[in-house]
Formats: structure tokens, C-alpha cells, sequence
């Protein structure tokens, strides 16, 4: 199980092998290491959602517009535990 603080220097960003089943396919993703903060369901709302099964988010559609993708780049770069991928 991994820390609820930042990820260790060995592991800077979000493991697409470690992706959350929840996550519908397309390039952005979130894994495993989510500690539910609540950040990208807020910077993504129409993206990002929380699971109350598992307590972590995910994304739920992925973003199609430019503004779309710009919104999910903005959570990806704010996610305190770098959890969100894309591909």
C-alpha cells in the first residue's frame, strides 16, 4: 500500500500498468495510487468522478474538445500524488 503523502522519486508519475479498472478507455487515466482527494472531480467534474466502492476517482468520459482536454491536463499537473496518466 502506498503513502498518502507524494510519490517517491523513483515513481513521478501516474503507472498505466497500475490503471484503474473504472477508468474508461482513452488517454487519461487514473491508477492505483489515488488517495481520493477530491481535486480532479473538481477541476473535471464532466471527467473525473469518485467511486464510493473502491474510494478513489476515476475517469468516467473521457474529454473530445481542446477545453476538454486543457480541464483534464489541469488536474493531471495538480494531482497531489501524480495518480492521473495520460497517454
Amino acid at each position: 500500500m502506498r503513502s498518502l503523502g507524494l510519490k517517491h522519486t523513483n515513481h513521478p508519475m501516474a503507472e498505466i500498468l497500475d490503471r484503474l479498472p473504472q477508468n474508461v478507455p482513452g488517454r487519461f487515466y487514473v491508477d492505483s495510487s489515488c488517495v481520493d482527494c477530491g481535486l480532479c472531480p473538481s477541476a473535471a467534474p464532466a471527467h473525473f468522478r469518485r467511486d464510493d466502492d473502491i474510494g478513489q476517482s476515476h475517469v468516467f468520459l473521457q474529454p473530445v474538445t481542446d477545453e476538454e482536454v486543457a480541464l483534464c491536463r489541469e488536474a493531471l499537473e495538480s494531482c497531489p500524488t501524480e495518480s492521473i496518466g495520460e497517454t
